[in-house]
């Protein structure tokens, strides 16, 4: 059975959405060709080798990240950087969430289950790791459940003083591996430690899915 693996960009002082709309804190911004250094983007394509399954939240999906991704694939079709751009088209893509979706994406499927439950059954059909993309409730709520098997989080050299954490007081991680490229930006690798924290207002094992 594989890990699930959370990967979210942040900032310096721990944010992962600033309170500011007009922040710009993201060294790449995934609106075109990688902003990153050749030696991260080579290490982010990489998570991609032993992921069997995509998981997103309906959040994702309503911002267009299939759409975004699969358009990336056509317009970029030789650039090594953007090589993940094409295996997220070729993997399949669960999406979580409580209302009735519209998925006209190949390899793509809903679960309307509770997130622990959604998840195991995820486990049990589908081989290799899961990766995790969505906002800051889903990712909450997974953690809050104790579902995260490992946390990459692309920790960006710009602090905006305050914004939404994923992880509540009193949370525990065990550092896996951490490495800093040119560009700023620090891959830092975290599994949890003696259970992930709750956090306020996020349910834990009987949590439903999260937008």
């Amino acid at each position: 059975m594989g890990k699930l693996i959370v990967s979210m960009q942040v900032t310096v002082d721990g944010f992962v959405d600033a309170e500011s709309p007009d922040a710009d804190w993201q060294a790449w911004d995934w609106t075109g060709r990688p902003t990153w250094d050749a030696e991260l983007a080579a290490d982010f394509n990489a998570t991609f080798d032993t992921v069997g399954t995509i998981l997103l939240s309906r959040t994702m999906i309503g911002e267009g990240y299939l759409d975004h991704w699969a358009a990336t694939a056509r317009s970029f079709p030789d650039e090594p950087a953007l090589a993940f751009a094409r295996r997220v088209g070729e993997l399949d893509k669960v999406v979580i969430s409580r209302q009735r979706l519209d998925l006209p994406w190949p390899r793509t499927t809903a679960s309307q289950a509770p997130l622990p439950e959604a998840v195991r059954a995820i486990r049990e059909r589908h081989d290799g790791d899961l990766l995790a993309f969505g906002g800051v409730r889903f990712v909450a709520g997974l953690a809050a459940a104790g579902l995260v098997d490992e946390f990459q989080f692309y920790v960006n050299p710009t602090a905006v003083g305050a914004g939404r954490q994923v992880l509540g007081p009193g949370t525990r991680l065990r550092l896996l591996e951490a490495r800093g490229y040119r560009c700023g930006v620090v891959r830092a690798c975290y599994a949890p430690d003696e259970g992930v924290g709750e956090r306020d207002g996020i349910g834990t094992g009987t949590a439903g899915p999260s937008r």
